[in-house]
């Protein structure tokens, strides 16, 4: 038997204030973008934005129907939107900020693990990271360089 130890480096900042002016740019769009949330069920709101190497930021929010489980989270619907819209671009950096509703969401809330997937794939199709940064409504910012510190052991096409 052999023993494997994974481990995961995340930079955690107090607050917005606290980050490069590109990326609280980038999580105003994201923010912008929780503001057209249709999450009537679940009450909770998600807003993501996407920094593309062309420059164009590309944003997302959930969206959600009666017939669970057929909405879309934020953050796959930004990157699907990305994929499609640009598909020879790089996907550089991926900003995330969600909440409830109902009260204060004051913790780093990370992506879903359908939505890990999703950014991994986009990974390993452009053979670069995607650095993540998300938050709840306020609060600390969680960056991940890459996905691959959330979503270790990745399933990928090299596995097909």
């Amino acid at each position: 038997m052999k023993e494997i130890k994974i481990e995961s480096l995340l930079h955690v900042y107090d607050s917005l204030d606290e980050l490069p002016a590109e990326i609280k740019s980038l999580m105003k769009h994201a923010m912008d973008a929780r503001d057209n949330s249709y999450s009537p069920y679940s009450n909770f709101s998600v807003g993501a934005a996407i920094l593309l190497d062309n420059n164009e930021i590309v944003p997302g929010s959930n969206q959600e129907n009666a017939s669970y489980p057929s909405g879309l989270c934020a953050e796959r619907t930004a990157i699907f939107y990305a994929g499609a819209k640009y598909p020879k671009a790089k996907m550089l950096k991926m900003a995330i900020i969600a909440g409830s509703k109902t009260k204060v969401t004051d913790v780093p809330i990370p992506p879903c693990g359908a939505c890990r997937q999703s950014i991994a794939e986009y990974e390993v199709k452009q053979e670069t990271p995607i650095e993540l940064y998300f938050m709840g409504e306020t609060g600390k910012v969680v960056k991940s360089h890459s996905l691959a510190n959330l979503l270790p052991l990745v399933f990928d096409k090299s596995f097909l």
